[in-house]
């Protein structure tokens, strides 16, 4: 049998590639290849929607830049590896722009598919901790096996909505298609996936838009929820329980685990429990003492956090960090308030779109407004698009160009407005 491989394969399998290696782990890996696909895929003309979502993060890494002159303590070092970090969203939506040029007849398909052939590996891993590295904790599977995958829980959503986003599946296909990937982001147990499916799925459903029925769900979904927690709170789930009982126990922390105004460092459980809090609060404290020009415009590329102890993050034992967990303080350390205002509208990026006749337009204007929303969350816990191992910016980049491309084939036109 005569195989016919696709005339774009060599640009799939590049999409691929940038959506799959930051799984690994490996930050140099991913920058390279990104960096790579960037120069490989460099276009001559770009859309004003996706200049306007880029502006703001060049601002933040100009005045980051430009802060950092102030400061004489900084080291080579550190100030080139900011410049990568706070560039990676940067390359990452002009790399999934780019892309989808090479890909646009098969985009969609090439997402999913993405998706699938990451979950599979992620299922690989879930096995090979239970059974080569036995793991028996919810800790030591995520340890192994990954703690969160924002891409597969778009891929997910783009299954269950697959007619509205104009995927064609036969009906065996694609609950085999669903109940992979489906099962793989269920198994990163991720409190934040759980929100962001919820957010992203509600977002999709129409549900954000103001009317009594939004109104009676909100109610319902708020009410459910208190209901929910206060079960969790009242079971007393206990601190060093493993297993189901262990995932419970860091439900029962998390509202409050980044907004605590006081941690006691010397308290272990206290200081573990609340520890991006900890991050915050020692952030905002040593910014202030460098006074208004470091508070208006950060202490620049190459700045740390002094966690006044040394701290196991990941396999490295620290007591000043460059990076943090929250995306809004990982700007104020760098760039000030200013810089978080800038910030600030790339989040409300994603609440104005070009309304249109074309259906797949609606629904991709749904999911930026999900994930806009839940970007609020995201920069809290887990740094937004300037997270290392995330990929969804590569897909939003290809997203805003297929936009494009449906908008620029219709005939009428709706003119802009908010979702």
């Amino acid at each position: 049998m005569k195989v016919v491989l696709p005339p774009n394969i060599f640009w799939q399998l590049l999409y691929v590639a940038c959506i799959a290696i930051p799984y690994i782990g490996n930050f140099e890996l991913t920058f390279f290849t990104w960096s790579l696909t960037l120069v490989l895929t460099i276009q001559k003309k770009y859309s004003f929607e996706i200049i306007k979502l880029l502006l703001p993060y060049v601002i933040i890494l100009i005045m980051a830049f430009i802060s950092h002159f102030r400061y004489k303590d900084t080291e080579f070092y550190f100030v080139f590896r900011d410049i990568t970090y706070l560039s990676k969203p940067i390359i990452g939506f002009l790399v999934g722009y780019q892309l989808f040029k090479y890909n646009h007849k098969f985009a969609m398909n090439m997402i999913v598919n993405t998706g699938v052939f990451i979950a599979v590996f992620h299922i690989y891993t879930i096995f090979s901790a239970i059974f080569i590295h036995h793991a028996r904790t919810v800790a030591d599977l995520r340890f192994y096996s990954g703690y969160f995958s924002d891409y597969e829980i778009y891929v997910v959503l783009l299954l269950i909505f697959h007619k509205e986003f104009g995927l064609e599946y036969s009906k065996k296909k694609l609950y085999i298609l669903t109940a992979i990937v489906g099962f793989s982001a269920l198994m990163y147990l991720s409190r934040t996936n759980f929100l962001q499916v919820m957010i992203l799925y509600l977002a999709l459903k129409g549900i954000f838009a103001v009317n009594k029925k939004s109104i009676i769900i909100f109610a319902s979904l708020f009410i459910t929820g208190i209901v929910a927690y206060s079960a969790v709170v009242n079971s007393n789930p206990r601190r060093s329980a493993k297993g189901f009982e262990g995932l419970l126990y860091k439900i029962q922390v998390a509202p409050l685990e980044p907004f605590k105004t006081h941690i006691n460092r010397k308290d272990y459980k206290d200081f573990n429990d609340n520890y991006r809090s900890y991050e915050n609060i020692q952030t905002i404290r040593q910014v202030s003492t460098d006074g208004t020009m470091a508070i208006l415009f950060g202490r620049g590329l190459g700045s740390k956090i002094d966690l006044k102890q040394y701290v196991y993050l990941g396999d490295m034992r620290l007591r000043f960090i460059s990076i943090l967990h929250n995306g809004f303080m990982i700007v104020f350390l760098k760039s000030g308030l200013v810089g978080i205002f800038v910030y600030l509208y790339t989040i409300f990026f994603f609440f104005i779109n070009r309304k249109s006749t074309n259906p797949k337009v609606r629904m991709i204007n749904l999911l930026f407004l999900g994930t806009g929303i839940f970007l609020f969350i995201s920069n809290w816990v887990f740094l937004g698009f300037y997270n290392l191992t995330e990929t969804k910016s590569i897909l939003i980049g290809l997203l805003i160009a297929y936009r494009k491309y449906l908008i620029d084939n219709e005939k009428h036109t709706i003119p802009a407005s908010v979702s």
